[in-house]
């Protein structure tokens, strides 16, 4: 995938980002990086050390000490979870996941293998697999990002110029700043959402959405060429 992060995410000059999530590399290469990443947020931050009653934090987890956290969730390391994030009842971290500044985590939401930057808001039974959300993105409830093809081939994306074979099994979805999408929608393994996209309740969506755009009917814009 040639497009760099930036064409999705506006991205803070810090040394975080500087070092680690490179603005000019493929957002794709990110999650590889998360174990490094989660050690070097770590080292600065100022971390919660002591836990809610029925709250099962196992190895490797990092949380600011300004997190709201439930009185029952499951997460598990490596991770990281930035200031002012509220981490909802029965919510399920699961290994490798870096979540940012001020998002929610909501109420029995699963997240694996992500990157969410700050702001990101996904409050009701979601499942966010193998994938990467922009600032400020929101997905409405019962939104799943799909990771896993039915054929178990690898995850092809199109970002709007090429193809591109990410040579994994599980990938997600690419969901740009302040994208949003819809109750009960479904974006599908490889699925990439630009800056500022709509995407209606109950859409069933593959491909690649650009920058602004409301989708309605996916039947119209679902632009992956066939794999």
């Amino acid at each position: 995938m040639k497009s760099p992060a930036k064409r999705f995410f506006t991205l803070p000059d810090t040394e975080f980002f500087r070092k680690i999530f490179l603005p000019g590399e493929s957002p794709v290469k990110w999650l590889d990086k998360i174990p490094m990443a989660v050690k070097f947020l770590a080292a600065g931050s100022d971390i919660l050390t002591t836990f809610p009653k029925n709250c099962d934090i196992g190895d490797g987890v990092f949380i600011h000490r300004s997190v709201r956290l439930p009185s029952m969730c499951v997460i598990r390391g490596p991770c990281y979870i930035g200031a002012g994030t509220e981490i909802r009842p029965f919510a399920y971290i699961r290994e490798n996941c870096v979540i940012g500044e001020q998002c929610v985590i909501g109420n029995s939401t699963e997240v694996k293998n992500s990157i969410l930057l700050d702001g990101v808001q996904v409050p009701h039974f979601n499942y966010i697999g193998d994938s990467i959300l922009g600032n400020h993105s929101h997905l409405g409830a019962g939104v799943v990002l799909a990771n896993l093809r039915l054929d178990n081939k690898s995850v092809k994306i199109f970002d709007g110029e090429e193809v591109f074979d990410t040579n994994r099994r599980k990938f997600g979805a690419i969901v740009g700043d302040y994208a949003e999408v819809g109750c009960n929608s479904v974006l599908n393994p490889g699925t990439v959402l630009a800056r500022s996209s709509k995407i209606a309740s109950n859409v069933n969506l593959k491909g690649f959405v650009g920058e602004g755009s409301f989708i309605l009917n996916a039947d119209k814009h679902s632009v992956l060429p066939p794999s």
